[in-house]
């Protein structure tokens, strides 16, 4: 077991009853001493008008005694037992005849008060030690020591109730490679390893923030009086302190941590709301790789937009919402429409489109992304029986990892009708290096189809000139990084150049995409690149605007050509 951090606060137990807690100790004192009074008269009074302590009601003056250490443990049981036991003794025997009660029979019944009230008492005292202790334990993440969701959440809602308006800070720090620690070594490793973090945290944040184990790779920190500037400051040290290296089970090793942040306003009521809004901003500088951002209101509304898109997407596509766009491929040595890119598009009720961008990234990561490949993989081979040259689509990681990506192929292009040649599948880098293994034997089972694959935003990854080597791919997809720069940077046409020799050395057809000016476009043929895309040539178009495009660019072709013949003859 990894070694504990105690945290620097009492750790306050919660109440089912939130009302009674409200209420000041001074006043649940009062309340309870009134009761017990109550009773204890009432006790009296019965004992007395039933005919004196010669009779059976004198143990009516146990429900106090029992109460007392119910409320007040062995002390108050006691100390109620002693007060019930003399007002006992001052009542007579037998009230009709004023007989007296003997010595013995007052000091029994004394002992007997006593007795089963201090039996009470302990067994109360001894129950709430171990409800304490248990509560208390429920505040505690058991496996690192560190203070847990539940105390994270009391004591943020307990400094926003104090905060008089001053500003809280909360910060999550999230573990990215904790998994592989836990495969690696097992979760007492991974545990260990979030115990000394925060260990490190405390020590180099030096009593700044209170220091909670939200789940298992998140870590939150909660700061007091703190501004944008204080956070940041705070946010750089983390960062920093997670460069050292710690030692789990005699193994050195290097933490990587993606930070969030969000500050309170002084409306800001709710515990829940705050942490959310610190996992956002985590969340969000994951998605921008980078190491930490602050929260800003914009995030929690394009997510929300995210949530309610990806909600609807399955009715989309049933309701023929969806759409697939074309934007050409032109091929550099002719200056010919070689092939386009089909990109999805999404058609709200109003006529709206919704851009990929908006949605694309959430449904890859679903199992929404099957439906939608498949209608794309539809549309794409309708449209290559339809226009010269071949369509590509886009392929996600998912998609590539799935063993039903292949059949879904080949039984779209036996239902289409549709060369499979005609067919193109791009992926990423980052896509393919997800699962290199899986997905080198994905892209051979493409290939056997007959259906192109081609590297998508090459450059921009890993780039590694192995795995290229030993696939079995048809094209190479160069990112609209190295294109924009080509007309005022040398080093740019130089590093274009060597990735089209690489590209065409290894057998491949070379496209350049994000191809915006002439100028581009001339030193393109210049280098020998094969084919190229952008808004130079066309924007993604509709199907019905896509064939009358080609319609116009060819023949503009041909008049630009026959005008170059007769040129030449008048010359």
């Amino acid at each position: 077991m990894s070694q504990s951090i105690l945290p620097r606060q009492m750790i306050r137990p919660a109440s089912i009853h939130k009302q009674w807690l409200k209420l000041s100790a001074t006043a649940q004192h009062t309340l309870r001493l009134t009761a017990l009074a109550v009773l204890v008269a009432v006790g009296w009074l019965i004992v007395y008008f039933t005919g004196g302590t010669a009779y059976a009601y004198p143990y009516l003056m146990l429900i106090p005694v029992i109460l007392a250490a119910a409320w007040y443990q062995l002390a108050g049981a006691l100390l109620s037992a002693c007060l019930v036991g003399l007002l006992m003794a001052l009542m007579p025997l037998n009230v009709a005849t004023g007989e007296l009660q003997p010595a013995t029979n007052w000091l029994v019944r004394l002992g007997l008060y006593l007795l089963l009230g201090g039996v009470a008492g302990g067994l109360f005292e001894r129950l709430h030690a171990v409800k304490r202790h248990s509560l208390q334990a429920s505040y505690i993440d058991s496996r690192s020591g560190l203070p847990n969701y539940l105390a994270l959440e009391e004591d943020l809602s307990k400094e926003l109730e104090d905060s008089a308006g001053e500003p809280l800070g909360l910060m999550v720090v999230r573990i990215t490679d904790i998994v592989d620690l836990l495969e690696t070594l097992g979760a007492d490793a991974s545990d260990e390893l979030v115990s000394a973090i925060g260990q490190r945290l405390d020590l180099v944040l030096n009593a700044q923030a209170r220091i909670y184990r939200f789940n298992g790779p998140e870590l939150m920190l909660l700061l007091t009086n703190v501004g944008h500037e204080a956070l940041e400051k705070v946010a750089q040290d983390v960062l920093s302190a997670g460069e050292e290296n710690l030692v789990i089970q005699q193994m050195p090793m290097r933490a990587q941590l993606i930070l969030g942040y969000t500050l309170s306003v002084p409306d800001t009521q709710d515990a829940r709301q705050l942490i959310h809004e610190a996992r956002v901003a985590m969340f969000e500088a994951s998605n921008q790789q980078r190491s930490y951002s602050a929260y800003v209101p914009a995030y929690r509304k394009r997510t929300m937009q995210a949530i309610w898109l990806i909600s609807r997407v399955r009715q989309g596509l049933e309701n023929n919402q969806f759409e697939l766009h074309f934007q050409p491929k032109i091929s550099l040595a002719d200056n010919s429409v070689c092939g386009c890119e089909g990109l999805i598009r999404w058609r709200q009720e109003d006529g709206q489109l919704i851009y990929p961008g908006h949605f694309m990234p959430k449904v890859e990561k679903t199992t929404l992304i099957t439906p939608v490949t498949r209608f794309v993989t539809e549309q794409a081979l309708t449209m290559a029986t339809q226009v010269p040259g071949g369509v590509s689509i886009n392929v996600s990681a998912r998609n590539l990892l799935d063993n039903d990506l292949i059949e879904m192929l080949r039984v779209l292009i036996n239902q289409e009708a549709a060369p499979a040649s005609r067919l193109e599948v791009e992926i990423t880098e980052s896509a393919l290096m997800a699962d290199i293994k899986d997905g080198s034997r994905a892209i051979r089972a493409i290939r056997d189809l007959g259906v192109g694959v081609s590297i998508d935003d090459f450059g921009t990854g890993f780039s590694s000139f192995q795995y290229l080597r030993h696939l079995p791919l048809s094209g190479l997809k160069l990112d609209r990084v190295f294109v924009m720069d080509l007309e005022n940077d040398v080093h740019a046409r130089k590093l274009l150049g060597c990735m089209i020799d690489m590209g065409h050395a290894l057998g491949l057809v070379v496209t350049a995409e994000g191809v915006e000016t002439r100028g581009q476009h001339d030193i393109l043929v210049q280098l020998g690149c094969d084919q190229a895309q952008g808004f130079l040539y066309s924007p993604a178009l509709a199907i019905g605007d896509y064939e009358s495009w080609c319609g116009d660019f060819m023949h503009s072709q041909r008049w630009a050509l026959s005008s170059a013949v007769e040129s030449g003859r008048t010359l």
